[in-house]
């Protein structure tokens, strides 16, 4: 007994470490390489949902790939394959993603984003990925030929702890410490440190484990009975419903807050501390407290998509619901794991319906909705599997009670669904957002048309002829850029860019002379301004149009000399925030002339930006100036805006009347301004 207790002690140790290891690094470099890649794609939402599409048919694979060495080779042989490959795989290091990919496919964002991390870090995060299953059957062998009890899922729930680590430890330590690229070279050395540990654990396993897959497998457990196909096509279902609530649930905080890597670590964090409480003790899944529970989540969801809610809450909400599907989800899945020589066909078929789960939100709804159908979907799944596992054993009436209650939330669901995109004029979807456009009427104004990106209005006309060519909403003569505009155009004909078409509406200030250059990266959005609204064909003003993300097209292009740049770039309710970095101010201060003014858009409901206006203008060198309208009521051609105008101290000492009575922007003390290293959403929630 003492012997084996010794023997086992530094087996135990050394499988925990690699374990541990392996799944840190699996999640610690997601974010690393989404915020890498994310300016390379317009700072969309959509690039994370992609990402973590990529991840999981990469947990498949290794899943797929772990399944196979476990049911056809011998031990010794999984062993000398295995480690073959992990040696081969040092050779991609260090990881890094090569620009030359992303504009591989023009028309397909997507798939650019899934062709530049296959090259970043195909092969070591595939090898990672195999890990888990890999090292519980590995275990499980070497604890029984040392007559030690195997405890494998424990190790499961150990790598979703480290997963966890690995994903908070980013957005608190990692983001905060290090660029993004010393941060790549970091994770490099730690994955030759994981494949060190792994080498032992190989070795330990040619000492002790058990000589034959088969024969182990047998050994473990004569009794268990194998799953059915019934059992496997359940497990997919509940792993696919958690994923896709887990990715429909990021993307939309994601689109009307901020595409940031808190956002994005947040919502997996607690899908992750879902598995940890669910498989490393089952009676943390305290199922009539979950089940009941499970309700007032669906309620939680349908607050949060009606109202408009401060950050706190809506995020507070959205986790708290998201936390609840996962257990149910993962906290069933455990109540029907297998016997353990079925352990790899079970994490098999969990990878199975993640990568579902997650090509459905990040390839397929893009593709093929015109709304964003996946939440409903993915809510009406959880649902209908929940009546699915409870109805067996209960009385008839309860099970048409539970079958009413079902048909009801689905067409509570369906309902909403369709207001999104029923009495539009259009709706499109793509990788970007969904935009609509619909016609409405002012009671003291008349018909307009309108479009809306997500759930933010991105600009409106007004369809009398009197008022087809006035300003409006935050672009009205008496917001801050309309007053900018009218100003400089007393001086004579001005050259102006714009980062963000919207519906065009700041051509409607062009007159002959003047040159407008809008710079849009949704062919969808040019196309609407285009055939929907007519404040491009009216301009007398010239007008040309660069398809693209405008910083990236600004940064390739000579200095413009622009009187004035206007940066309205929305995502939802969000600017992206790679347009708000000081090395993308940079950019822009680079194409305004000496005396030109650099606009920029910060009207946000849960975002306060102008201390980062602030502190990248006193980095820049230059003074920061905010108008604001508060309410409608001062205007009803207006809407409530905020814009921030950067210049040089001189020219702010002669600005044109129009612009005079801005207020002045102060540095908040303390407050660190954006880079395209480092960005805090935290510091500048209202």
């Amino acid at each position: 007994m003492s012997s084996s207790s010794h023997a086992t002690h530094p087996a135990t140790m050394l499988f925990a470490v690699t374990v541990f290891l392996s799944a840190f690094l699996l999640f610690q470099i997601q974010p690393i390489v989404a915020k890498m890649i994310l300016p390379w794609f317009g700072g969309s939402s959509s690039v994370w949902g992609v990402c973590m599409v990529f991840f999981q048919m990469e947990l498949l694979l290794g899943y797929a790939y772990g399944h196979w060495l476990n049911e056809r080779l011998t031990t010794r042989w999984q062993v000398f394959t295995h480690g073959g490959l992990l040696l081969l795989s040092l050779l991609t290091l260090p990881v890094a993603a090569n620009p030359f990919w992303r504009d591989a496919f023009p028309q397909s964002p997507g798939w650019n984003v899934l062709l530049v991390l296959v090259t970043a870090v195909g092969v070591p995060y595939l090898l990672l990925s195999t890990t888990g299953p890999l090292m519980q059957a590995w275990y499980g062998r070497v604890t029984l030929r040392l007559n030690q009890g195997a405890q494998p899922y424990r190790l499961y729930a150990l790598s979703n702890l480290a997963s966890m680590l690995g994903l908070l430890t980013y957005p608190v330590i990692v983001e905060r410490l290090w660029p993004v690229g010393l941060q790549a070279r970091i994770w490099s050395w730690g994955y030759g440190a994981f494949v060190l540990a792994c080498l032992g654990t190989l070795t330990l396993t040619l000492r002790h484990g058990v000589p034959n897959a088969q024969q182990s497998n047998k050994s473990l457990s004569e009794e268990a009975a194998r799953p059915t196909w019934r059992d496997c096509l359940l497990w997919i279902a509940l792993a696919a419903t958690a994923s896709t609530l887990l990715l429909a649930i990021t993307r939309d905080l994601t689109q009307d807050v901020a595409p940031v890597p808190f956002l994005w670590v947040l919502p997996l964090s607690i899908y992750l501390f879902s598995f940890i409480l669910c498989f490393d003790a089952p009676r943390y899944y305290v199922r009539p407290a979950f089940l009941g529970a499970l309700p007032l989540a669906f309620v939680a969801l349908d607050v949060v998509r009606n109202h408009h809610l401060p950050v706190p809450w809506l995020i507070t909400l959205m986790c708290a619901a998201l936390f609840v599907f996962c257990m149910v989800c993962h906290g069933e899945l455990v109540r029907r794991r297998p016997g353990l020589q079925y352990l790899t066909l079970f994490y098999l078929m969990l990878a199975i319906g993640g990568a579902l789960g997650g090509m459905l939100v990040g390839l397929v709804a893009p593709a093929v909705f015109i709304g964003y159908f996946e939440l409903p979907i993915g809510l009406f799944l959880c649902a209908n599997l929940t009546v699915l596992v409870l109805r067996r054993g209960l009385r008839p009436v309860w099970q048409g009670l539970l079958l009413l209650a079902l048909l009801g939330y689905g067409w509570r669901l369906a309902d909403q669904s369709l207001e999104t995109v029923l009495g539009y004029r259009k709706v499109v979807r793509n990788f970007y957002s969904q935009t609509r456009v619909i016609d409405t009427h002012y009671d003291r104004i008349g018909p307009a048309r309108v479009m809306h990106h997500g759930s933010i209005i991105h600009g409106e006309q007004y369809l009398d002829p009197r008022l087809r060519q006035k300003p409006t909403a935050y672009y009205c003569e008496k917001s801050g850029i309309g007053r900018a505009i009218r100003g400089l155009q007393k001086a004579g004909p001005v050259k102006i860019g714009v980062v963000g078409l919207g519906t065009g509406t700041l051509s409607a200030y062009g007159r002959h002379g003047d040159e407008l250059r809008m710079y849009e990266i949704n062919d969808q959005v040019l196309e609407l301004a285009q055939s929907e609204f007519t404040f491009l064909r009216d301009t007398p003003a010239q007008v040309r149009h660069v398809v693209g993300d405008g910083r990236l097209m600004l940064e390739g292009e000579a200095p413009q000399l622009f009187d004035l740049l206007v940066v309205d770039a929305f995502s939802g309710d969000s600017i992206p925030t790679h347009l708000l970095t000081f090395e993308a101010m940079s950019v822009y201060r680079r194409h305004l002339k000496p005396e030109g003014l650099l606009g920029v858009n910060i009207t946000n409901t849960y975002l306060d930006l102008c201390p980062l206006m602030a502190a990248t203008a006193k980095q820049l060198g230059m003074v920061a100036l905010k108008f604001e309208i508060q309410t409608d009521d001062e205007d009803i051609f207006c809407r409530r805006s905020t814009w921030v105008f950067m210049m040089t101290p001189e020219q702010a000492r002669h600005l044109p009347d129009t612009l005079k009575g801005g207020i002045p922007l102060t540095p908040r003390p303390g407050f660190q301004s954006w880079t395209d290293s480092f960005s805090n959403l935290l510091s500048v929630l209202k």
